[in-house]
């Protein structure tokens, strides 16, 4: 085994030599090759970029500091004596790297001929790339439905062990409507659609006041939800009805025109990639495969499986800083020689984390407005946050 070490490219490659000589089998297919993964992953990926996400180059962990609080003394008698404010401690929050890495894996009968064949070994690097990143997108993705659970319980509930900062206002409710239960829903009437896309926009309305109160720029904000409710969303205003005074009253929302605003695009424009969003009061609006919906899925460790089909998860908004993403700098790529099956298997692997950072800066779109279920995601979910806080800062 012949490591190669870090490389300019970001990647880390070690590779096994079939015969002697200088040039064994598949040398240039992993510097190759782990530079298209990477290339792929980058462009795949969607919400490592939306969150707090840092990459160290070794180690483990990486600390995001909590300073104390400052607090206010409205009229400072003479020979009052000041102490510092109610929490002056500063302290941080450890954001550590999964226990073990998640690969993409598979087998090819010639390798040398790969490295020759752009198209195909552009192809392999493509399903790579897209199948760590959704991965990586799916984890993120479920802390971000963490951080607006957590947000959720009451400040009775969120005693100091969670979060050091003091009276911090944990009481952003869910945004829970039945009417929620339509959105994206392809079998639903366009009229029940249209009420859920209308009701998202109120909740982005509703999120920004949250933070406005609460003293927190409204900047960087996101709201993610499935391709259908996506286009539901921009089609907002079109004529759905074939009665003509339907058609002339309409007033497209996120036509690109004028008189709405200038939301949106033209509708030459399809908006068909994953990476095309909206505009709506500051918050932009993505699209995404990968909203928490479903039970148990498997995405690594245990933290990120957690049963989200409940819950009715529909959207999510949030802000920047509400969760932590940490990646191990560089892919690492092996590739072996295996003579019993006379195929050449190789290995894209990397390492990453996630932690919640702020929960007021999230919210959950769900489509259960019961009690029980508003509580039990608050509990199942947010009490998350308190286990790990304590588990990673003892």
């Amino acid at each position: 085994m012949s490591d190669l070490g870090n490389t300019d490219m970001g990647y880390r490659s070690s590779t096994t030599a079939a015969t002697s000589g200088a040039n064994p089998p598949g040398k240039l297919w992993l510097p190759v090759w782990s530079g298209e993964v990477i290339h792929a992953y980058d462009e795949y990926n969607m919400f490592e970029g939306l969150v707090n996400s840092k990459t160290i180059p070794s180690g483990r962990s990486m600390e995001f500091p909590i300073t104390g609080t400052v607090d206010l003394e409205a009229a400072w008698d003479a020979g009052e004596e000041l102490m510092g404010g109610t929490n002056s401690t500063a302290t941080t929050f450890q954001v550590t790297l999964d226990k073990r890495p998640m690969a993409a894996h598979f087998e090819l009968d010639n390798v040398d001929l790969m490295v020759t064949q752009w198209e195909y070994r552009a192809e392999l690097a493509r399903q790579a790339g897209l199948v760590l990143a959704n991965t990586r997108d799916k984890q993120i993705a479920a802390y971000l439905v963490r951080a607006g659970a957590e947000s959720q319980r009451d400040d009775a509930n969120a005693s100091s062990d969670d979060d050091p900062r003091p009276d911090m206002s944990l009481d952003n409710a869910l945004y829970s409507d039945a009417d929620f239960a339509n959105l994206g829903l392809s079998t639903a009437s366009s009229s029940k659609r249209i009420e859920a896309a209308l009701k998202v926009l109120q909740a982005i309305e509703d999120f920004c006041v949250h933070l406005q109160e609460n003293n927190i720029p409204v900047g960087g904000v996101y709201c993610a939800v499935t391709p259908q409710a996506f286009m539901d969303i921009r089609s907002l205003g079109v004529a759905r009805a074939a009665d003509i005074s339907n058609v002339y009253n309409a007033q497209p929302m996120f036509g690109g025109v004028a008189q709405a605003g200038g939301l949106g695009a033209p509708w030459s424009n399809p908006l068909g990639a994953l990476q095309d969003s909206l505009e709506y009061m500051g918050c932009k609006i993505i699209k995404s495969n990968h909203i928490p919906s479903t039970d148990a899925p498997t995405l690594g460790e245990a933290r990120y499986n957690l049963d989200f089909s409940t819950a009715g998860v529909k959207a999510l908004i949030w802000q920047t800083g509400c969760v932590a993403s940490l990646r191990l700098q560089g892919l690492k790529v092996d590739t072996v020689d295996d003579i019993r099956r006379n195929t050449v298997f190789t290995v894209a692997s990397m390492m990453g984390g996630t932690g919640v950072l702020r929960p007021e800066c999230c919210a959950v779109i769900t489509s259960d407005a019961s009690t029980t279920t508003r509580a039990a995601l608050a509990t199942d979910l947010g009490s998350n946050y308190a286990t790990e806080y304590g588990a990673n800062n003892g």
